[in-house]
């Protein structure tokens, strides 16, 4: 759905900005929630199987945050490095395989030969911001800057934030 499109300005922002008031009434939670939804359905519909993609990445980041947030509460350095570490390892290792795992199979099969095969990866939406995006908040828990512990507050910074 772009931002142009008739389903995005007809249907989706209409019934987004409705909703968020008419739930923000109730609360501020419940309206970040809504917000969230939202954001993941605008995700969503490009290609819903993505979807599964960015939430197993919001969900490790933020798991992965709050063990950095309290590694750092704690004094515990080692084991903070050790798992900042293995979330940028993480995020990168998504992204290297999205942006990468065709051309290095149409590379190797330049260079030496055989024809490996492998399905067309199609890049999902905004891989690379979010990725960056949740690595930043990994570093910034890491230094004990993150204090953002509710994973709805989390989503919708990882959420809202790509669309900019």
């Amino acid at each position: 759905m772009l931002f142009n499109s008739d389903e995005f300005l007809f249907l989706f922002l209409p019934i987004t900005l409705a909703g968020y008031f008419w739930i923000a009434r109730r609360g501020h939670e419940p309206a970040i929630a809504w917000l969230v939804l939202a954001s993941l359905f605008f995700y969503g519909w490009w290609q819903p199987i993505y979807l599964l993609l960015l939430l197993v990445s919001m969900i490790a980041n933020f798991g992965l945050g709050s063990l950095l947030g309290q590694a750092h509460q704690q004094g515990r350095q080692r084991s903070g490095k050790a798992w900042l570490i293995a979330g940028v390892v993480f995020n990168l290792a998504l992204l290297g395989y999205f942006k990468y795992a065709n051309f290095t199979v149409n590379s190797l099969n330049a260079l030496t030969g055989p024809d490996f095969h492998l399905e067309t990866i199609v890049l999902p939406l905004a891989i690379s911001f979010f990725t960056f995006q949740q690595i930043a908040y990994l570093i910034d828990a890491y230094q004990g800057q993150a204090r953002e512990y509710r994973f709805a507050h989390y989503a919708l910074f990882v959420t809202i934030s790509f669309r900019n």
